[in-house]
């Protein structure tokens, strides 16, 4: 009489072998190379490409259309760093940067702060405040040059106020010319912050609010050792945006000013559009593109660096 062992009951039977041409890989997954394919091959392909071609143009004393560039080596990166304009709208750059992100951050964060509150048409506000962020620069130019001309609204509106003595051509100067760049990019991007702040805030547990509170906390004092820095990392994120932006201005200081009068509005991007196409200096306009690059990443590392260290010396 012959015996039989029967299977235990739950043991693991043994995985069939894969069949040929079977795209299963190392334990059981899919391979993941064909998505990130296409992705990979436009950034190496494209991107890192026109990087690595600009930099080989920047060694060049070229107009952009001779056959025959002569290459020059670092001599145009000398220039640069002998070149006066370059300097000063490397200052206007940093100028730029602290007016308008100190004075967005400061409205961006007073409005989400009070559109969190009970208010009415919240709504109809929200859409008023975000809608210059997704207006054109090139369709709005007309109109604050047009606002802002010697013989144009603004100076109409104060005329006829009693503060005729304001009147000036705002954009005809070197004084005011960059204020007037500064509002128009305020005006523009605000409502942006306004979107990342109310998001932020809306993360913040209402639990913890409500406590502040109860506690006797008054309404200013939520906003500062709560919401504040809550919303820092929010912060940290529009500081990287706004280097970066400041660095790479360009649409609004040349449709409305052309970087005038006098260079007072000029930025590293129209520096380099005017050095590139209408000089057909090619070669050292490719070398301010590069440093530009640099000098943007050098940009987010340091305050992305200096984030991180608050966060660590808050923890401890």
């Amino acid at each position: 009489m012959t015996s039989t062992t029967s299977p235990k009951i739950g043991a693991r039977r043994p995985s069939p072998a894969p069949l040929p041409g079977n795209p299963r890989k190392r334990g059981g997954r899919p391979s993941g190379l064909p998505w990130i394919l296409p992705a990979f091959v436009f950034v190496v392909g494209l991107i890192y490409f026109c990087i690595v071609e600009t930099g080989y143009i920047s060694t060049l004393d070229w107009d952009g259309t001779s056959p025959t560039p002569t290459s020059v080596g670092l001599d145009n990166y000398t220039a640069i760093l002998q070149d006066p304009i370059f300097w000063k709208a490397i200052w206007h750059t940093v100028v730029f940067f602290v007016v308008t992100f100190t004075v967005q951050t400061a409205i961006g964060f007073v409005f989400a702060a009070l559109l969190h509150s009970k208010v009415r048409l919240g709504a109809v506000y929200k859409v008023l405040v975000f809608a210059p962020v997704v207006l054109a620069p090139a369709t709005m130019a007309p109109v604050f040059r047009q606002m802002f001309a010697a013989d144009g609204q603004l100076n109409w509106t104060l005329d006829h106020i009693g503060l005729g003595f304001l009147s000036q051509p705002w954009l005809a100067q070197s004084t005011t010319a960059m204020p007037v760049i500064m509002f128009i990019t305020v005006w523009q991007f605000t409502g942006l912050t306004f979107v990342l702040y109310y998001a932020a805030m809306g993360q913040i547990d209402p639990e913890t609010l409500e406590a502040a509170r109860t506690d006797g906390a008054s309404n200013l004092r939520v906003l500062r050792s709560i919401v504040w820095p809550g919303v820092r990392s929010t912060t940290v994120a529009l500081a990287m945006l706004g280097v970066i932006g400041a660095l790479k201005t360009f649409d609004v200081p040349y449709l409305v000013t052309i970087g005038g009068p006098n260079y007072s509005t000029e930025f590293l991007g129209t520096y380099i559009y005017r050095i590139s196409i209408p000089s057909a200096h090619v070669g050292y306009g490719a070398a301010l593109s590069i440093l530009l690059l640099i000098l943007a990443l050098l940009g987010a590392i340091v305050v992305a660096t200096r984030a991180n260290r608050k966060d660590g010396e808050s923890s401890v």
